[in-house]
């Protein structure tokens, strides 16, 4: 007898041409099934796509590899049958008399027949549609059984013109189906326009485990359940509400018990039940019927709060069904979190406001595609993606409208990291009436399977506390009459009702229905545009962007964006040159030619792979010189990649700090455009499709930090961003600046100060480098701490040259050797590997006495002051900029470092590695990876063990100053682990961990 329950039907199948087999569908599930893999039958990727078995079965090359693509026929030449594909496995499934069974297919693209032991069922047309088949009359008896699917491409696959384009020519507009496959300005088109069984097979199983004397059993079923908390009394009294359809499939009258359970998890393996409860019904033979629960009442329960704002706290709840006599028939069971989403268009900016529980957030995220170009989606590879958006203190993801409506693991560990999510549905500019040429103005030709596709991913998606808004599409409305539909399909009860700043409801609030769970959604705003209602001008102008490199200070002026919310601002992504070698034969490891122009500027020529891969160069002639070229023309790829990553770390982090910089006052959000490509593209990208990061990352990483000291790149004052709801007091900056001699000219003590919530404040003016005899070349670190205990809030660590100046004195700056001391100790849970670093700059300080008093010495950790004398060292009471403010001279004190180190001795888990070297100095630009240890390997060969988890990298450590770095990973099987460190003066791969 099958056990009730979903299983997944995820192995064992094949798939062959459809052109290739001679056989019906009902041969291939009677008499005729297919013996393996031997052709024209292939091991299949289930989820996937044709061209992802292709790919994995070698009878085409990889097209995310060079120019490979190229060699691979697209669908507009070879025509729609070529990508017409049979699927085929076998699964188990017996069942008593009295089950049920439902075979499920979440997605496919973009029609099918399926046939289960000779029987054949439709699957109609959609991209974004889920089926459900009811086979229980079609099972074997023996429990084994025999699924061939046979699959259709979309009906509109269209033809890539020449000169390529944004969604090829917009062919692809006219079905319901992810619009990317053509290609866009980032990507290369996909041959078989994402043809497959994309998304998760199953089969439910639902009915009772013993025999009924008069009748043979169809069982009740749980359909699409609804939650849906409100709240009051400031977030103290809420209210579950909870609206469920209900299938009686039997021919008789059905007794149900239905109950309800809400629990939360105390710790691993310990739940507390917070609520049962059991309702009482009838449902009439064949009948489908919506219940609402009664409201379950909590008091004060934990919050689901976005990245960076609190934890994010699920409880589970789950509805069983049980008929009369007879045991339970279905259950259902989804993380829930208690929150509540509300925006408007704020009055001060323009732009789209965003609250949390009643608390205004700062949006800062950005803009995903989807993970693979292939489909080849799963739960790690969601789940590194998601952790690497919260890793960079992103709040929240926007799902853009030529690619998908993102699936339920994606939603999952959005829940999880607590990042919000902007779900679009699949309307582009491009391809919807606004392209070049304009193409398909009415959107796609079928308005009524668009509805249908959009209500079922909503209903899909809507328990999720991430999702935080619908938009219609992507620089495009949906056609009229699709957009009122949705305008009404998607409208907000009373208790979430989008008002403006005087109170006033923003829309028409009837017919009211009394409960919340009884809408299609009711709790989220619905935006009919990205362009639209506080994002860019708000009126569908095309106002987002820029896409290229900036000079860093322009993202601090006021004249770079004039609008309260940008959707899509974006720049440079350039991988690091492991990635190059590891996705471009040898010929695309040439770096570009830089081409002197007569206006004095630098145009990069890329060869002609990274063209391919939609290279985006680091100049921008006649706004922007050669940002790479600033620290000196670079020899080789490596040289090449790691300048990059100087500029990219500079770059992010100052679009983020430059918008931050006007948090509320002109500014309410901002999502770069984008933070990582479906395949080895090199543009836009915080990590690259191998899950490297690019030094970007770490820069968002710093920038985005709740709490954080940054500088204003066109001011010159520090400021102190507090994103938080608490007030941050007794806090002080300490600012020093180091050159490349290794001594400190600058040092500065700001204290007495104080930062209201969700402000950011200026706080003083950088003297330096107005002071007398500034270096050409320096760096800065900021360091925010607590008066109290001196534990760091927000540290950051800046190079910068004098203005019209540029790095070249860095290039000489390499052959410094710096000492370092590293101190390690490895955790290893099953294949998993933590590994806890300290690292100190061990070089000598340069004396300063009578910085130091005898007793911060006995008290300060760091033990640490240099100088050179000239009256640029004191300690400063800042006040915000509003005022005056008052100085008076004192003592120095650096930053104390506590780290779980500083009291262990060297030994019993502990590993101490130095690097030689005896200069004074900063290490400059350090930063790890892991490899597989080898003793040969083959030159481009690629050693890395990704993804890994990195607490902080590409960082620098001025003198006598300690870090402590986190590195996790997952060790494949039978691969020994290294750790190395490279540095921009740390000189050859160090390890610092290796088993063995």
């Amino acid at each position: 007898m099958a056990g009730m329950g979903k299983t997944k039907v995820d192995s064992g199948w094949l798939a062959a041409r459809s052109t290739d087999i001679h056989l019906t569908g009902t041969q291939l599930t009677t008499t005729h099934p297919p013996a393996g893999a031997t052709s024209p039958w292939m091991e299949a990727v289930v989820p996937g796509t044709v061209l992802a078995t292709l790919v994995k079965n070698k009878l085409v090359p990889d097209p995310f590899y060079g120019l490979e693509n190229e060699s691979i026929l697209d669908i507009a030449d070879a025509g729609r049958e070529y990508y017409t594909f049979w699927f085929f496995t076998t699964f188990e499934c017996k069942l008593s008399e009295n089950q049920h069974v439902d075979l499920n297919f979440r997605a496919i693209n973009y029609y099918a027949e399926v046939y289960l032991n000779g029987h054949k069922m439709v699957l109609p047309e959609g991209m974004f549609r889920r089926h459900s088949l009811d086979v229980t009359g079609m099972l074997h008896s023996d429990g084994q059984n025999l699924l061939a699917v046979l699959v259709h491409p979309p009906n509109h696959p269209g033809t890539i013109p020449p000169e390529g384009g944004q969604g090829g020519d917009h062919e692809i507009g006219k079905d319901v189906a992810a619009q990317y496959v053509e290609g866009w300005d980032w990507m290369a088109p996909i041959r078989d326009r994402n043809t497959g069984i994309w998304d998760e097979v199953s089969i439910s199983v639902s009915g009772f485990g013993v025999l009924i004397r008069c009748h043979s059993v169809q069982p009740v079923k749980i359909v699409d359940p609804h939650l849906v908390a409100s709240f009051f009394d400031n977030y103290k009294r809420v209210y579950l509400h909870t609206t469920t359809e209900l299938e009686n499939r039997s021919s008789w009258v059905a007794d149900c018990a239905l109950n309800i359970q809400v629990s939360t998890e105390l710790e691993e393996g310990i739940c507390l039940v917070e609520h049962l409860q059991t309702q009482h019904l009838s449902i009439s033979p064949g009948a489908r019927v919506q219940y609402s629960f009664p409201e379950l009442f909590f008091y004060k329960p934990n919050l689901w709060w976005p990245n960076g704002m609190g934890k994010q706290s699920l409880y589970n709840v789950s509805i069983t069904v049980e008929v009369k006599g007879h045991g339970e028939s279905d259950s259902w069971n989804h993380p829930f979190g208690f929150r509540k989403i509300e925006s408007h268009i704020d009055n001060a900016t323009g732009g789209r406001l965003f609250k949390v529980n009643g608390q205004p957030i700062f949006i800062r995220g950005g803009n995903w595609i989807l993970s693979d170009g292939l489909l080849r989606l799963s739960k790690k590879r969601y789940q590194t993606d998601i952790k690497f958006h919260a890793d960079m203190n992103f709040n929240m993801i926007r799902c853009w409208g030529g690619g998908l409506a993102e699936r339920p693991e994606f939603y999952h560990y959005c829940d999880i990291y607590g990042l919000l999510v902007w779900q679009e549905f699949w309307i582009t500019g491009d391809c919807d009436g606004r392209g070049i040429p304009v193409s398909n103005p009415d959107g796609p030709l079928d308005h009524e399977l668009f509805l249908l596709c959009a209500r079922d991913t909503v209903k899909l998606l809507r328990n999720h506390p991430s999702l935080a808004l619908w938009v219609g599409g992507n620089e495009q409305t949906p056609p009229p009459d699709i957009n009122t539909a949705l305008k009404n399909d998607l409208r907000l009860h009373p208790d979430f009702a989008v008002f403006d700043e005087n109170g006033q409801s923003m829309e028409d609030l009837s017919p009211v229905l009394r409960d919340p769970s009884q809408y299609l959604d009711g709790t989220r705003v619905y935006i009919e545009g990205s362009m639209w209602d506080g994002f860019a001008n708000g009126k569908g102008d095309f106002t987002d962007g820029p896409y290229e490199i900036q000079n860093p200070e322009s993202f601090f002026k006021d004249d770079f964006y004039k609008y309260g919310f940008n959707p899509e601002v974006g720049s440079v992504g350039m991988p690091v040159a492991a990635t190059i070698r590891a996705t471009m034969p040898p010929e695309g490891w040439q770096i570009p030619l830089f081409k002197q122009l007569p206006n004095g500027y630098i145009e990069e020529v890329p060869n002609p792979i990274w063209e391919y891969h939609k290279y985006i160069p680091y100049s921008k002639p006649g706004f922007v010189h050669d940002q790479v070229l600033l620290y000196g023309t670079p020899k080789d790829l490596d040289d090449f990649c790691l300048k990059a990553q100087l500029v990219n770390y500079i770059q992010y982090r100052a679009l983020l700090e430059g918008w931050t910089s006007r948090m509320w006052s002109k500014y309410t959000g901002v999502l770069i455009w984008k933070t990582q490509n479906p395949w080895t593209g090199l543009r836009g990208q915080f990590y690259d499709h191998l899950h490297d990061q690019t030094a970007g990352f770490y820069g968002c990483r710093s920038a985005a930090e709740p709490i954080h000291v940054q500088l204003n790149l066109a001011t010159y004052f520090i400021e102190v961003v507090n994103t938080t709801s608490t007030n941050i007091s007794n806090v002080a900056i300490e600012a020093s600046v180091w050159d490349l001699e290794g001594t400190c000219p600058y040092y500065k003590v700001y204290d007495k100060l104080s930062v209201p919530p969700k402000k950011t404040v200026p706080i003083i003016e950088m003297e330096y480098p107005k002071s007398k005899n500034p270096k050409a070349v320096y760096f800065l670190l900021l360091k925010l701490y607590n008066k109290s205990d001196y534990g760091i809030l927000s540290r950051n660590f800046y190079w910068l040259h004098l203005s019209g100046g540029d790095y070249k004195l860095l290039e000489p700056y390499r052959s410094k050797k710096i000492p370092l001391k590293i101190t390690s100790k490895v955790l290893i849970t099953g294949s998993t590997y933590e590994i806890q670093m300290h690292l100190q700059n061990t070089s000598k300080k340069p004396d300063s006495p009578n910085l130091i008093s005898e007793d911060f010495q006995n008290t300060s950790k760091n033990n640490f002051i240099a100088g050179a004398g000239d009256g640029d060292y004191n300690k400063t009471a800042a006040v915000p900029v509003h005022g005056g403010t008052d100085k008076k001279h004192g003592i120095g004190l650096f930053q104390r470092i506590c780290s779980r180190f500083s009291k262990a001795a060297d030994g019993a888990g502990l590993k101490v590695v130095q690097t030689n070297g005896a200069d004074v100095g900063v290490a400059f630009f350090l930063h790890f990876s892991v490899h597989a240890s080898k003793k040969e390997h083959k030159e481009g060969e690629d050693t890395r063990i990704l993804p890994v988890h990195y607490s902080d990298n590409y960082f620098s450590l001025v003198p006598g100053e300690t870090l402590p770095i986190t590195i996790s990973f997952e060790v494949p099987p039978g691969i020994t682990p290294r750790v190395t460190l490279n540095g921009w003066n740390i000189h050859g791969d160090y390890n610092v961990h290796q088993d063995g």
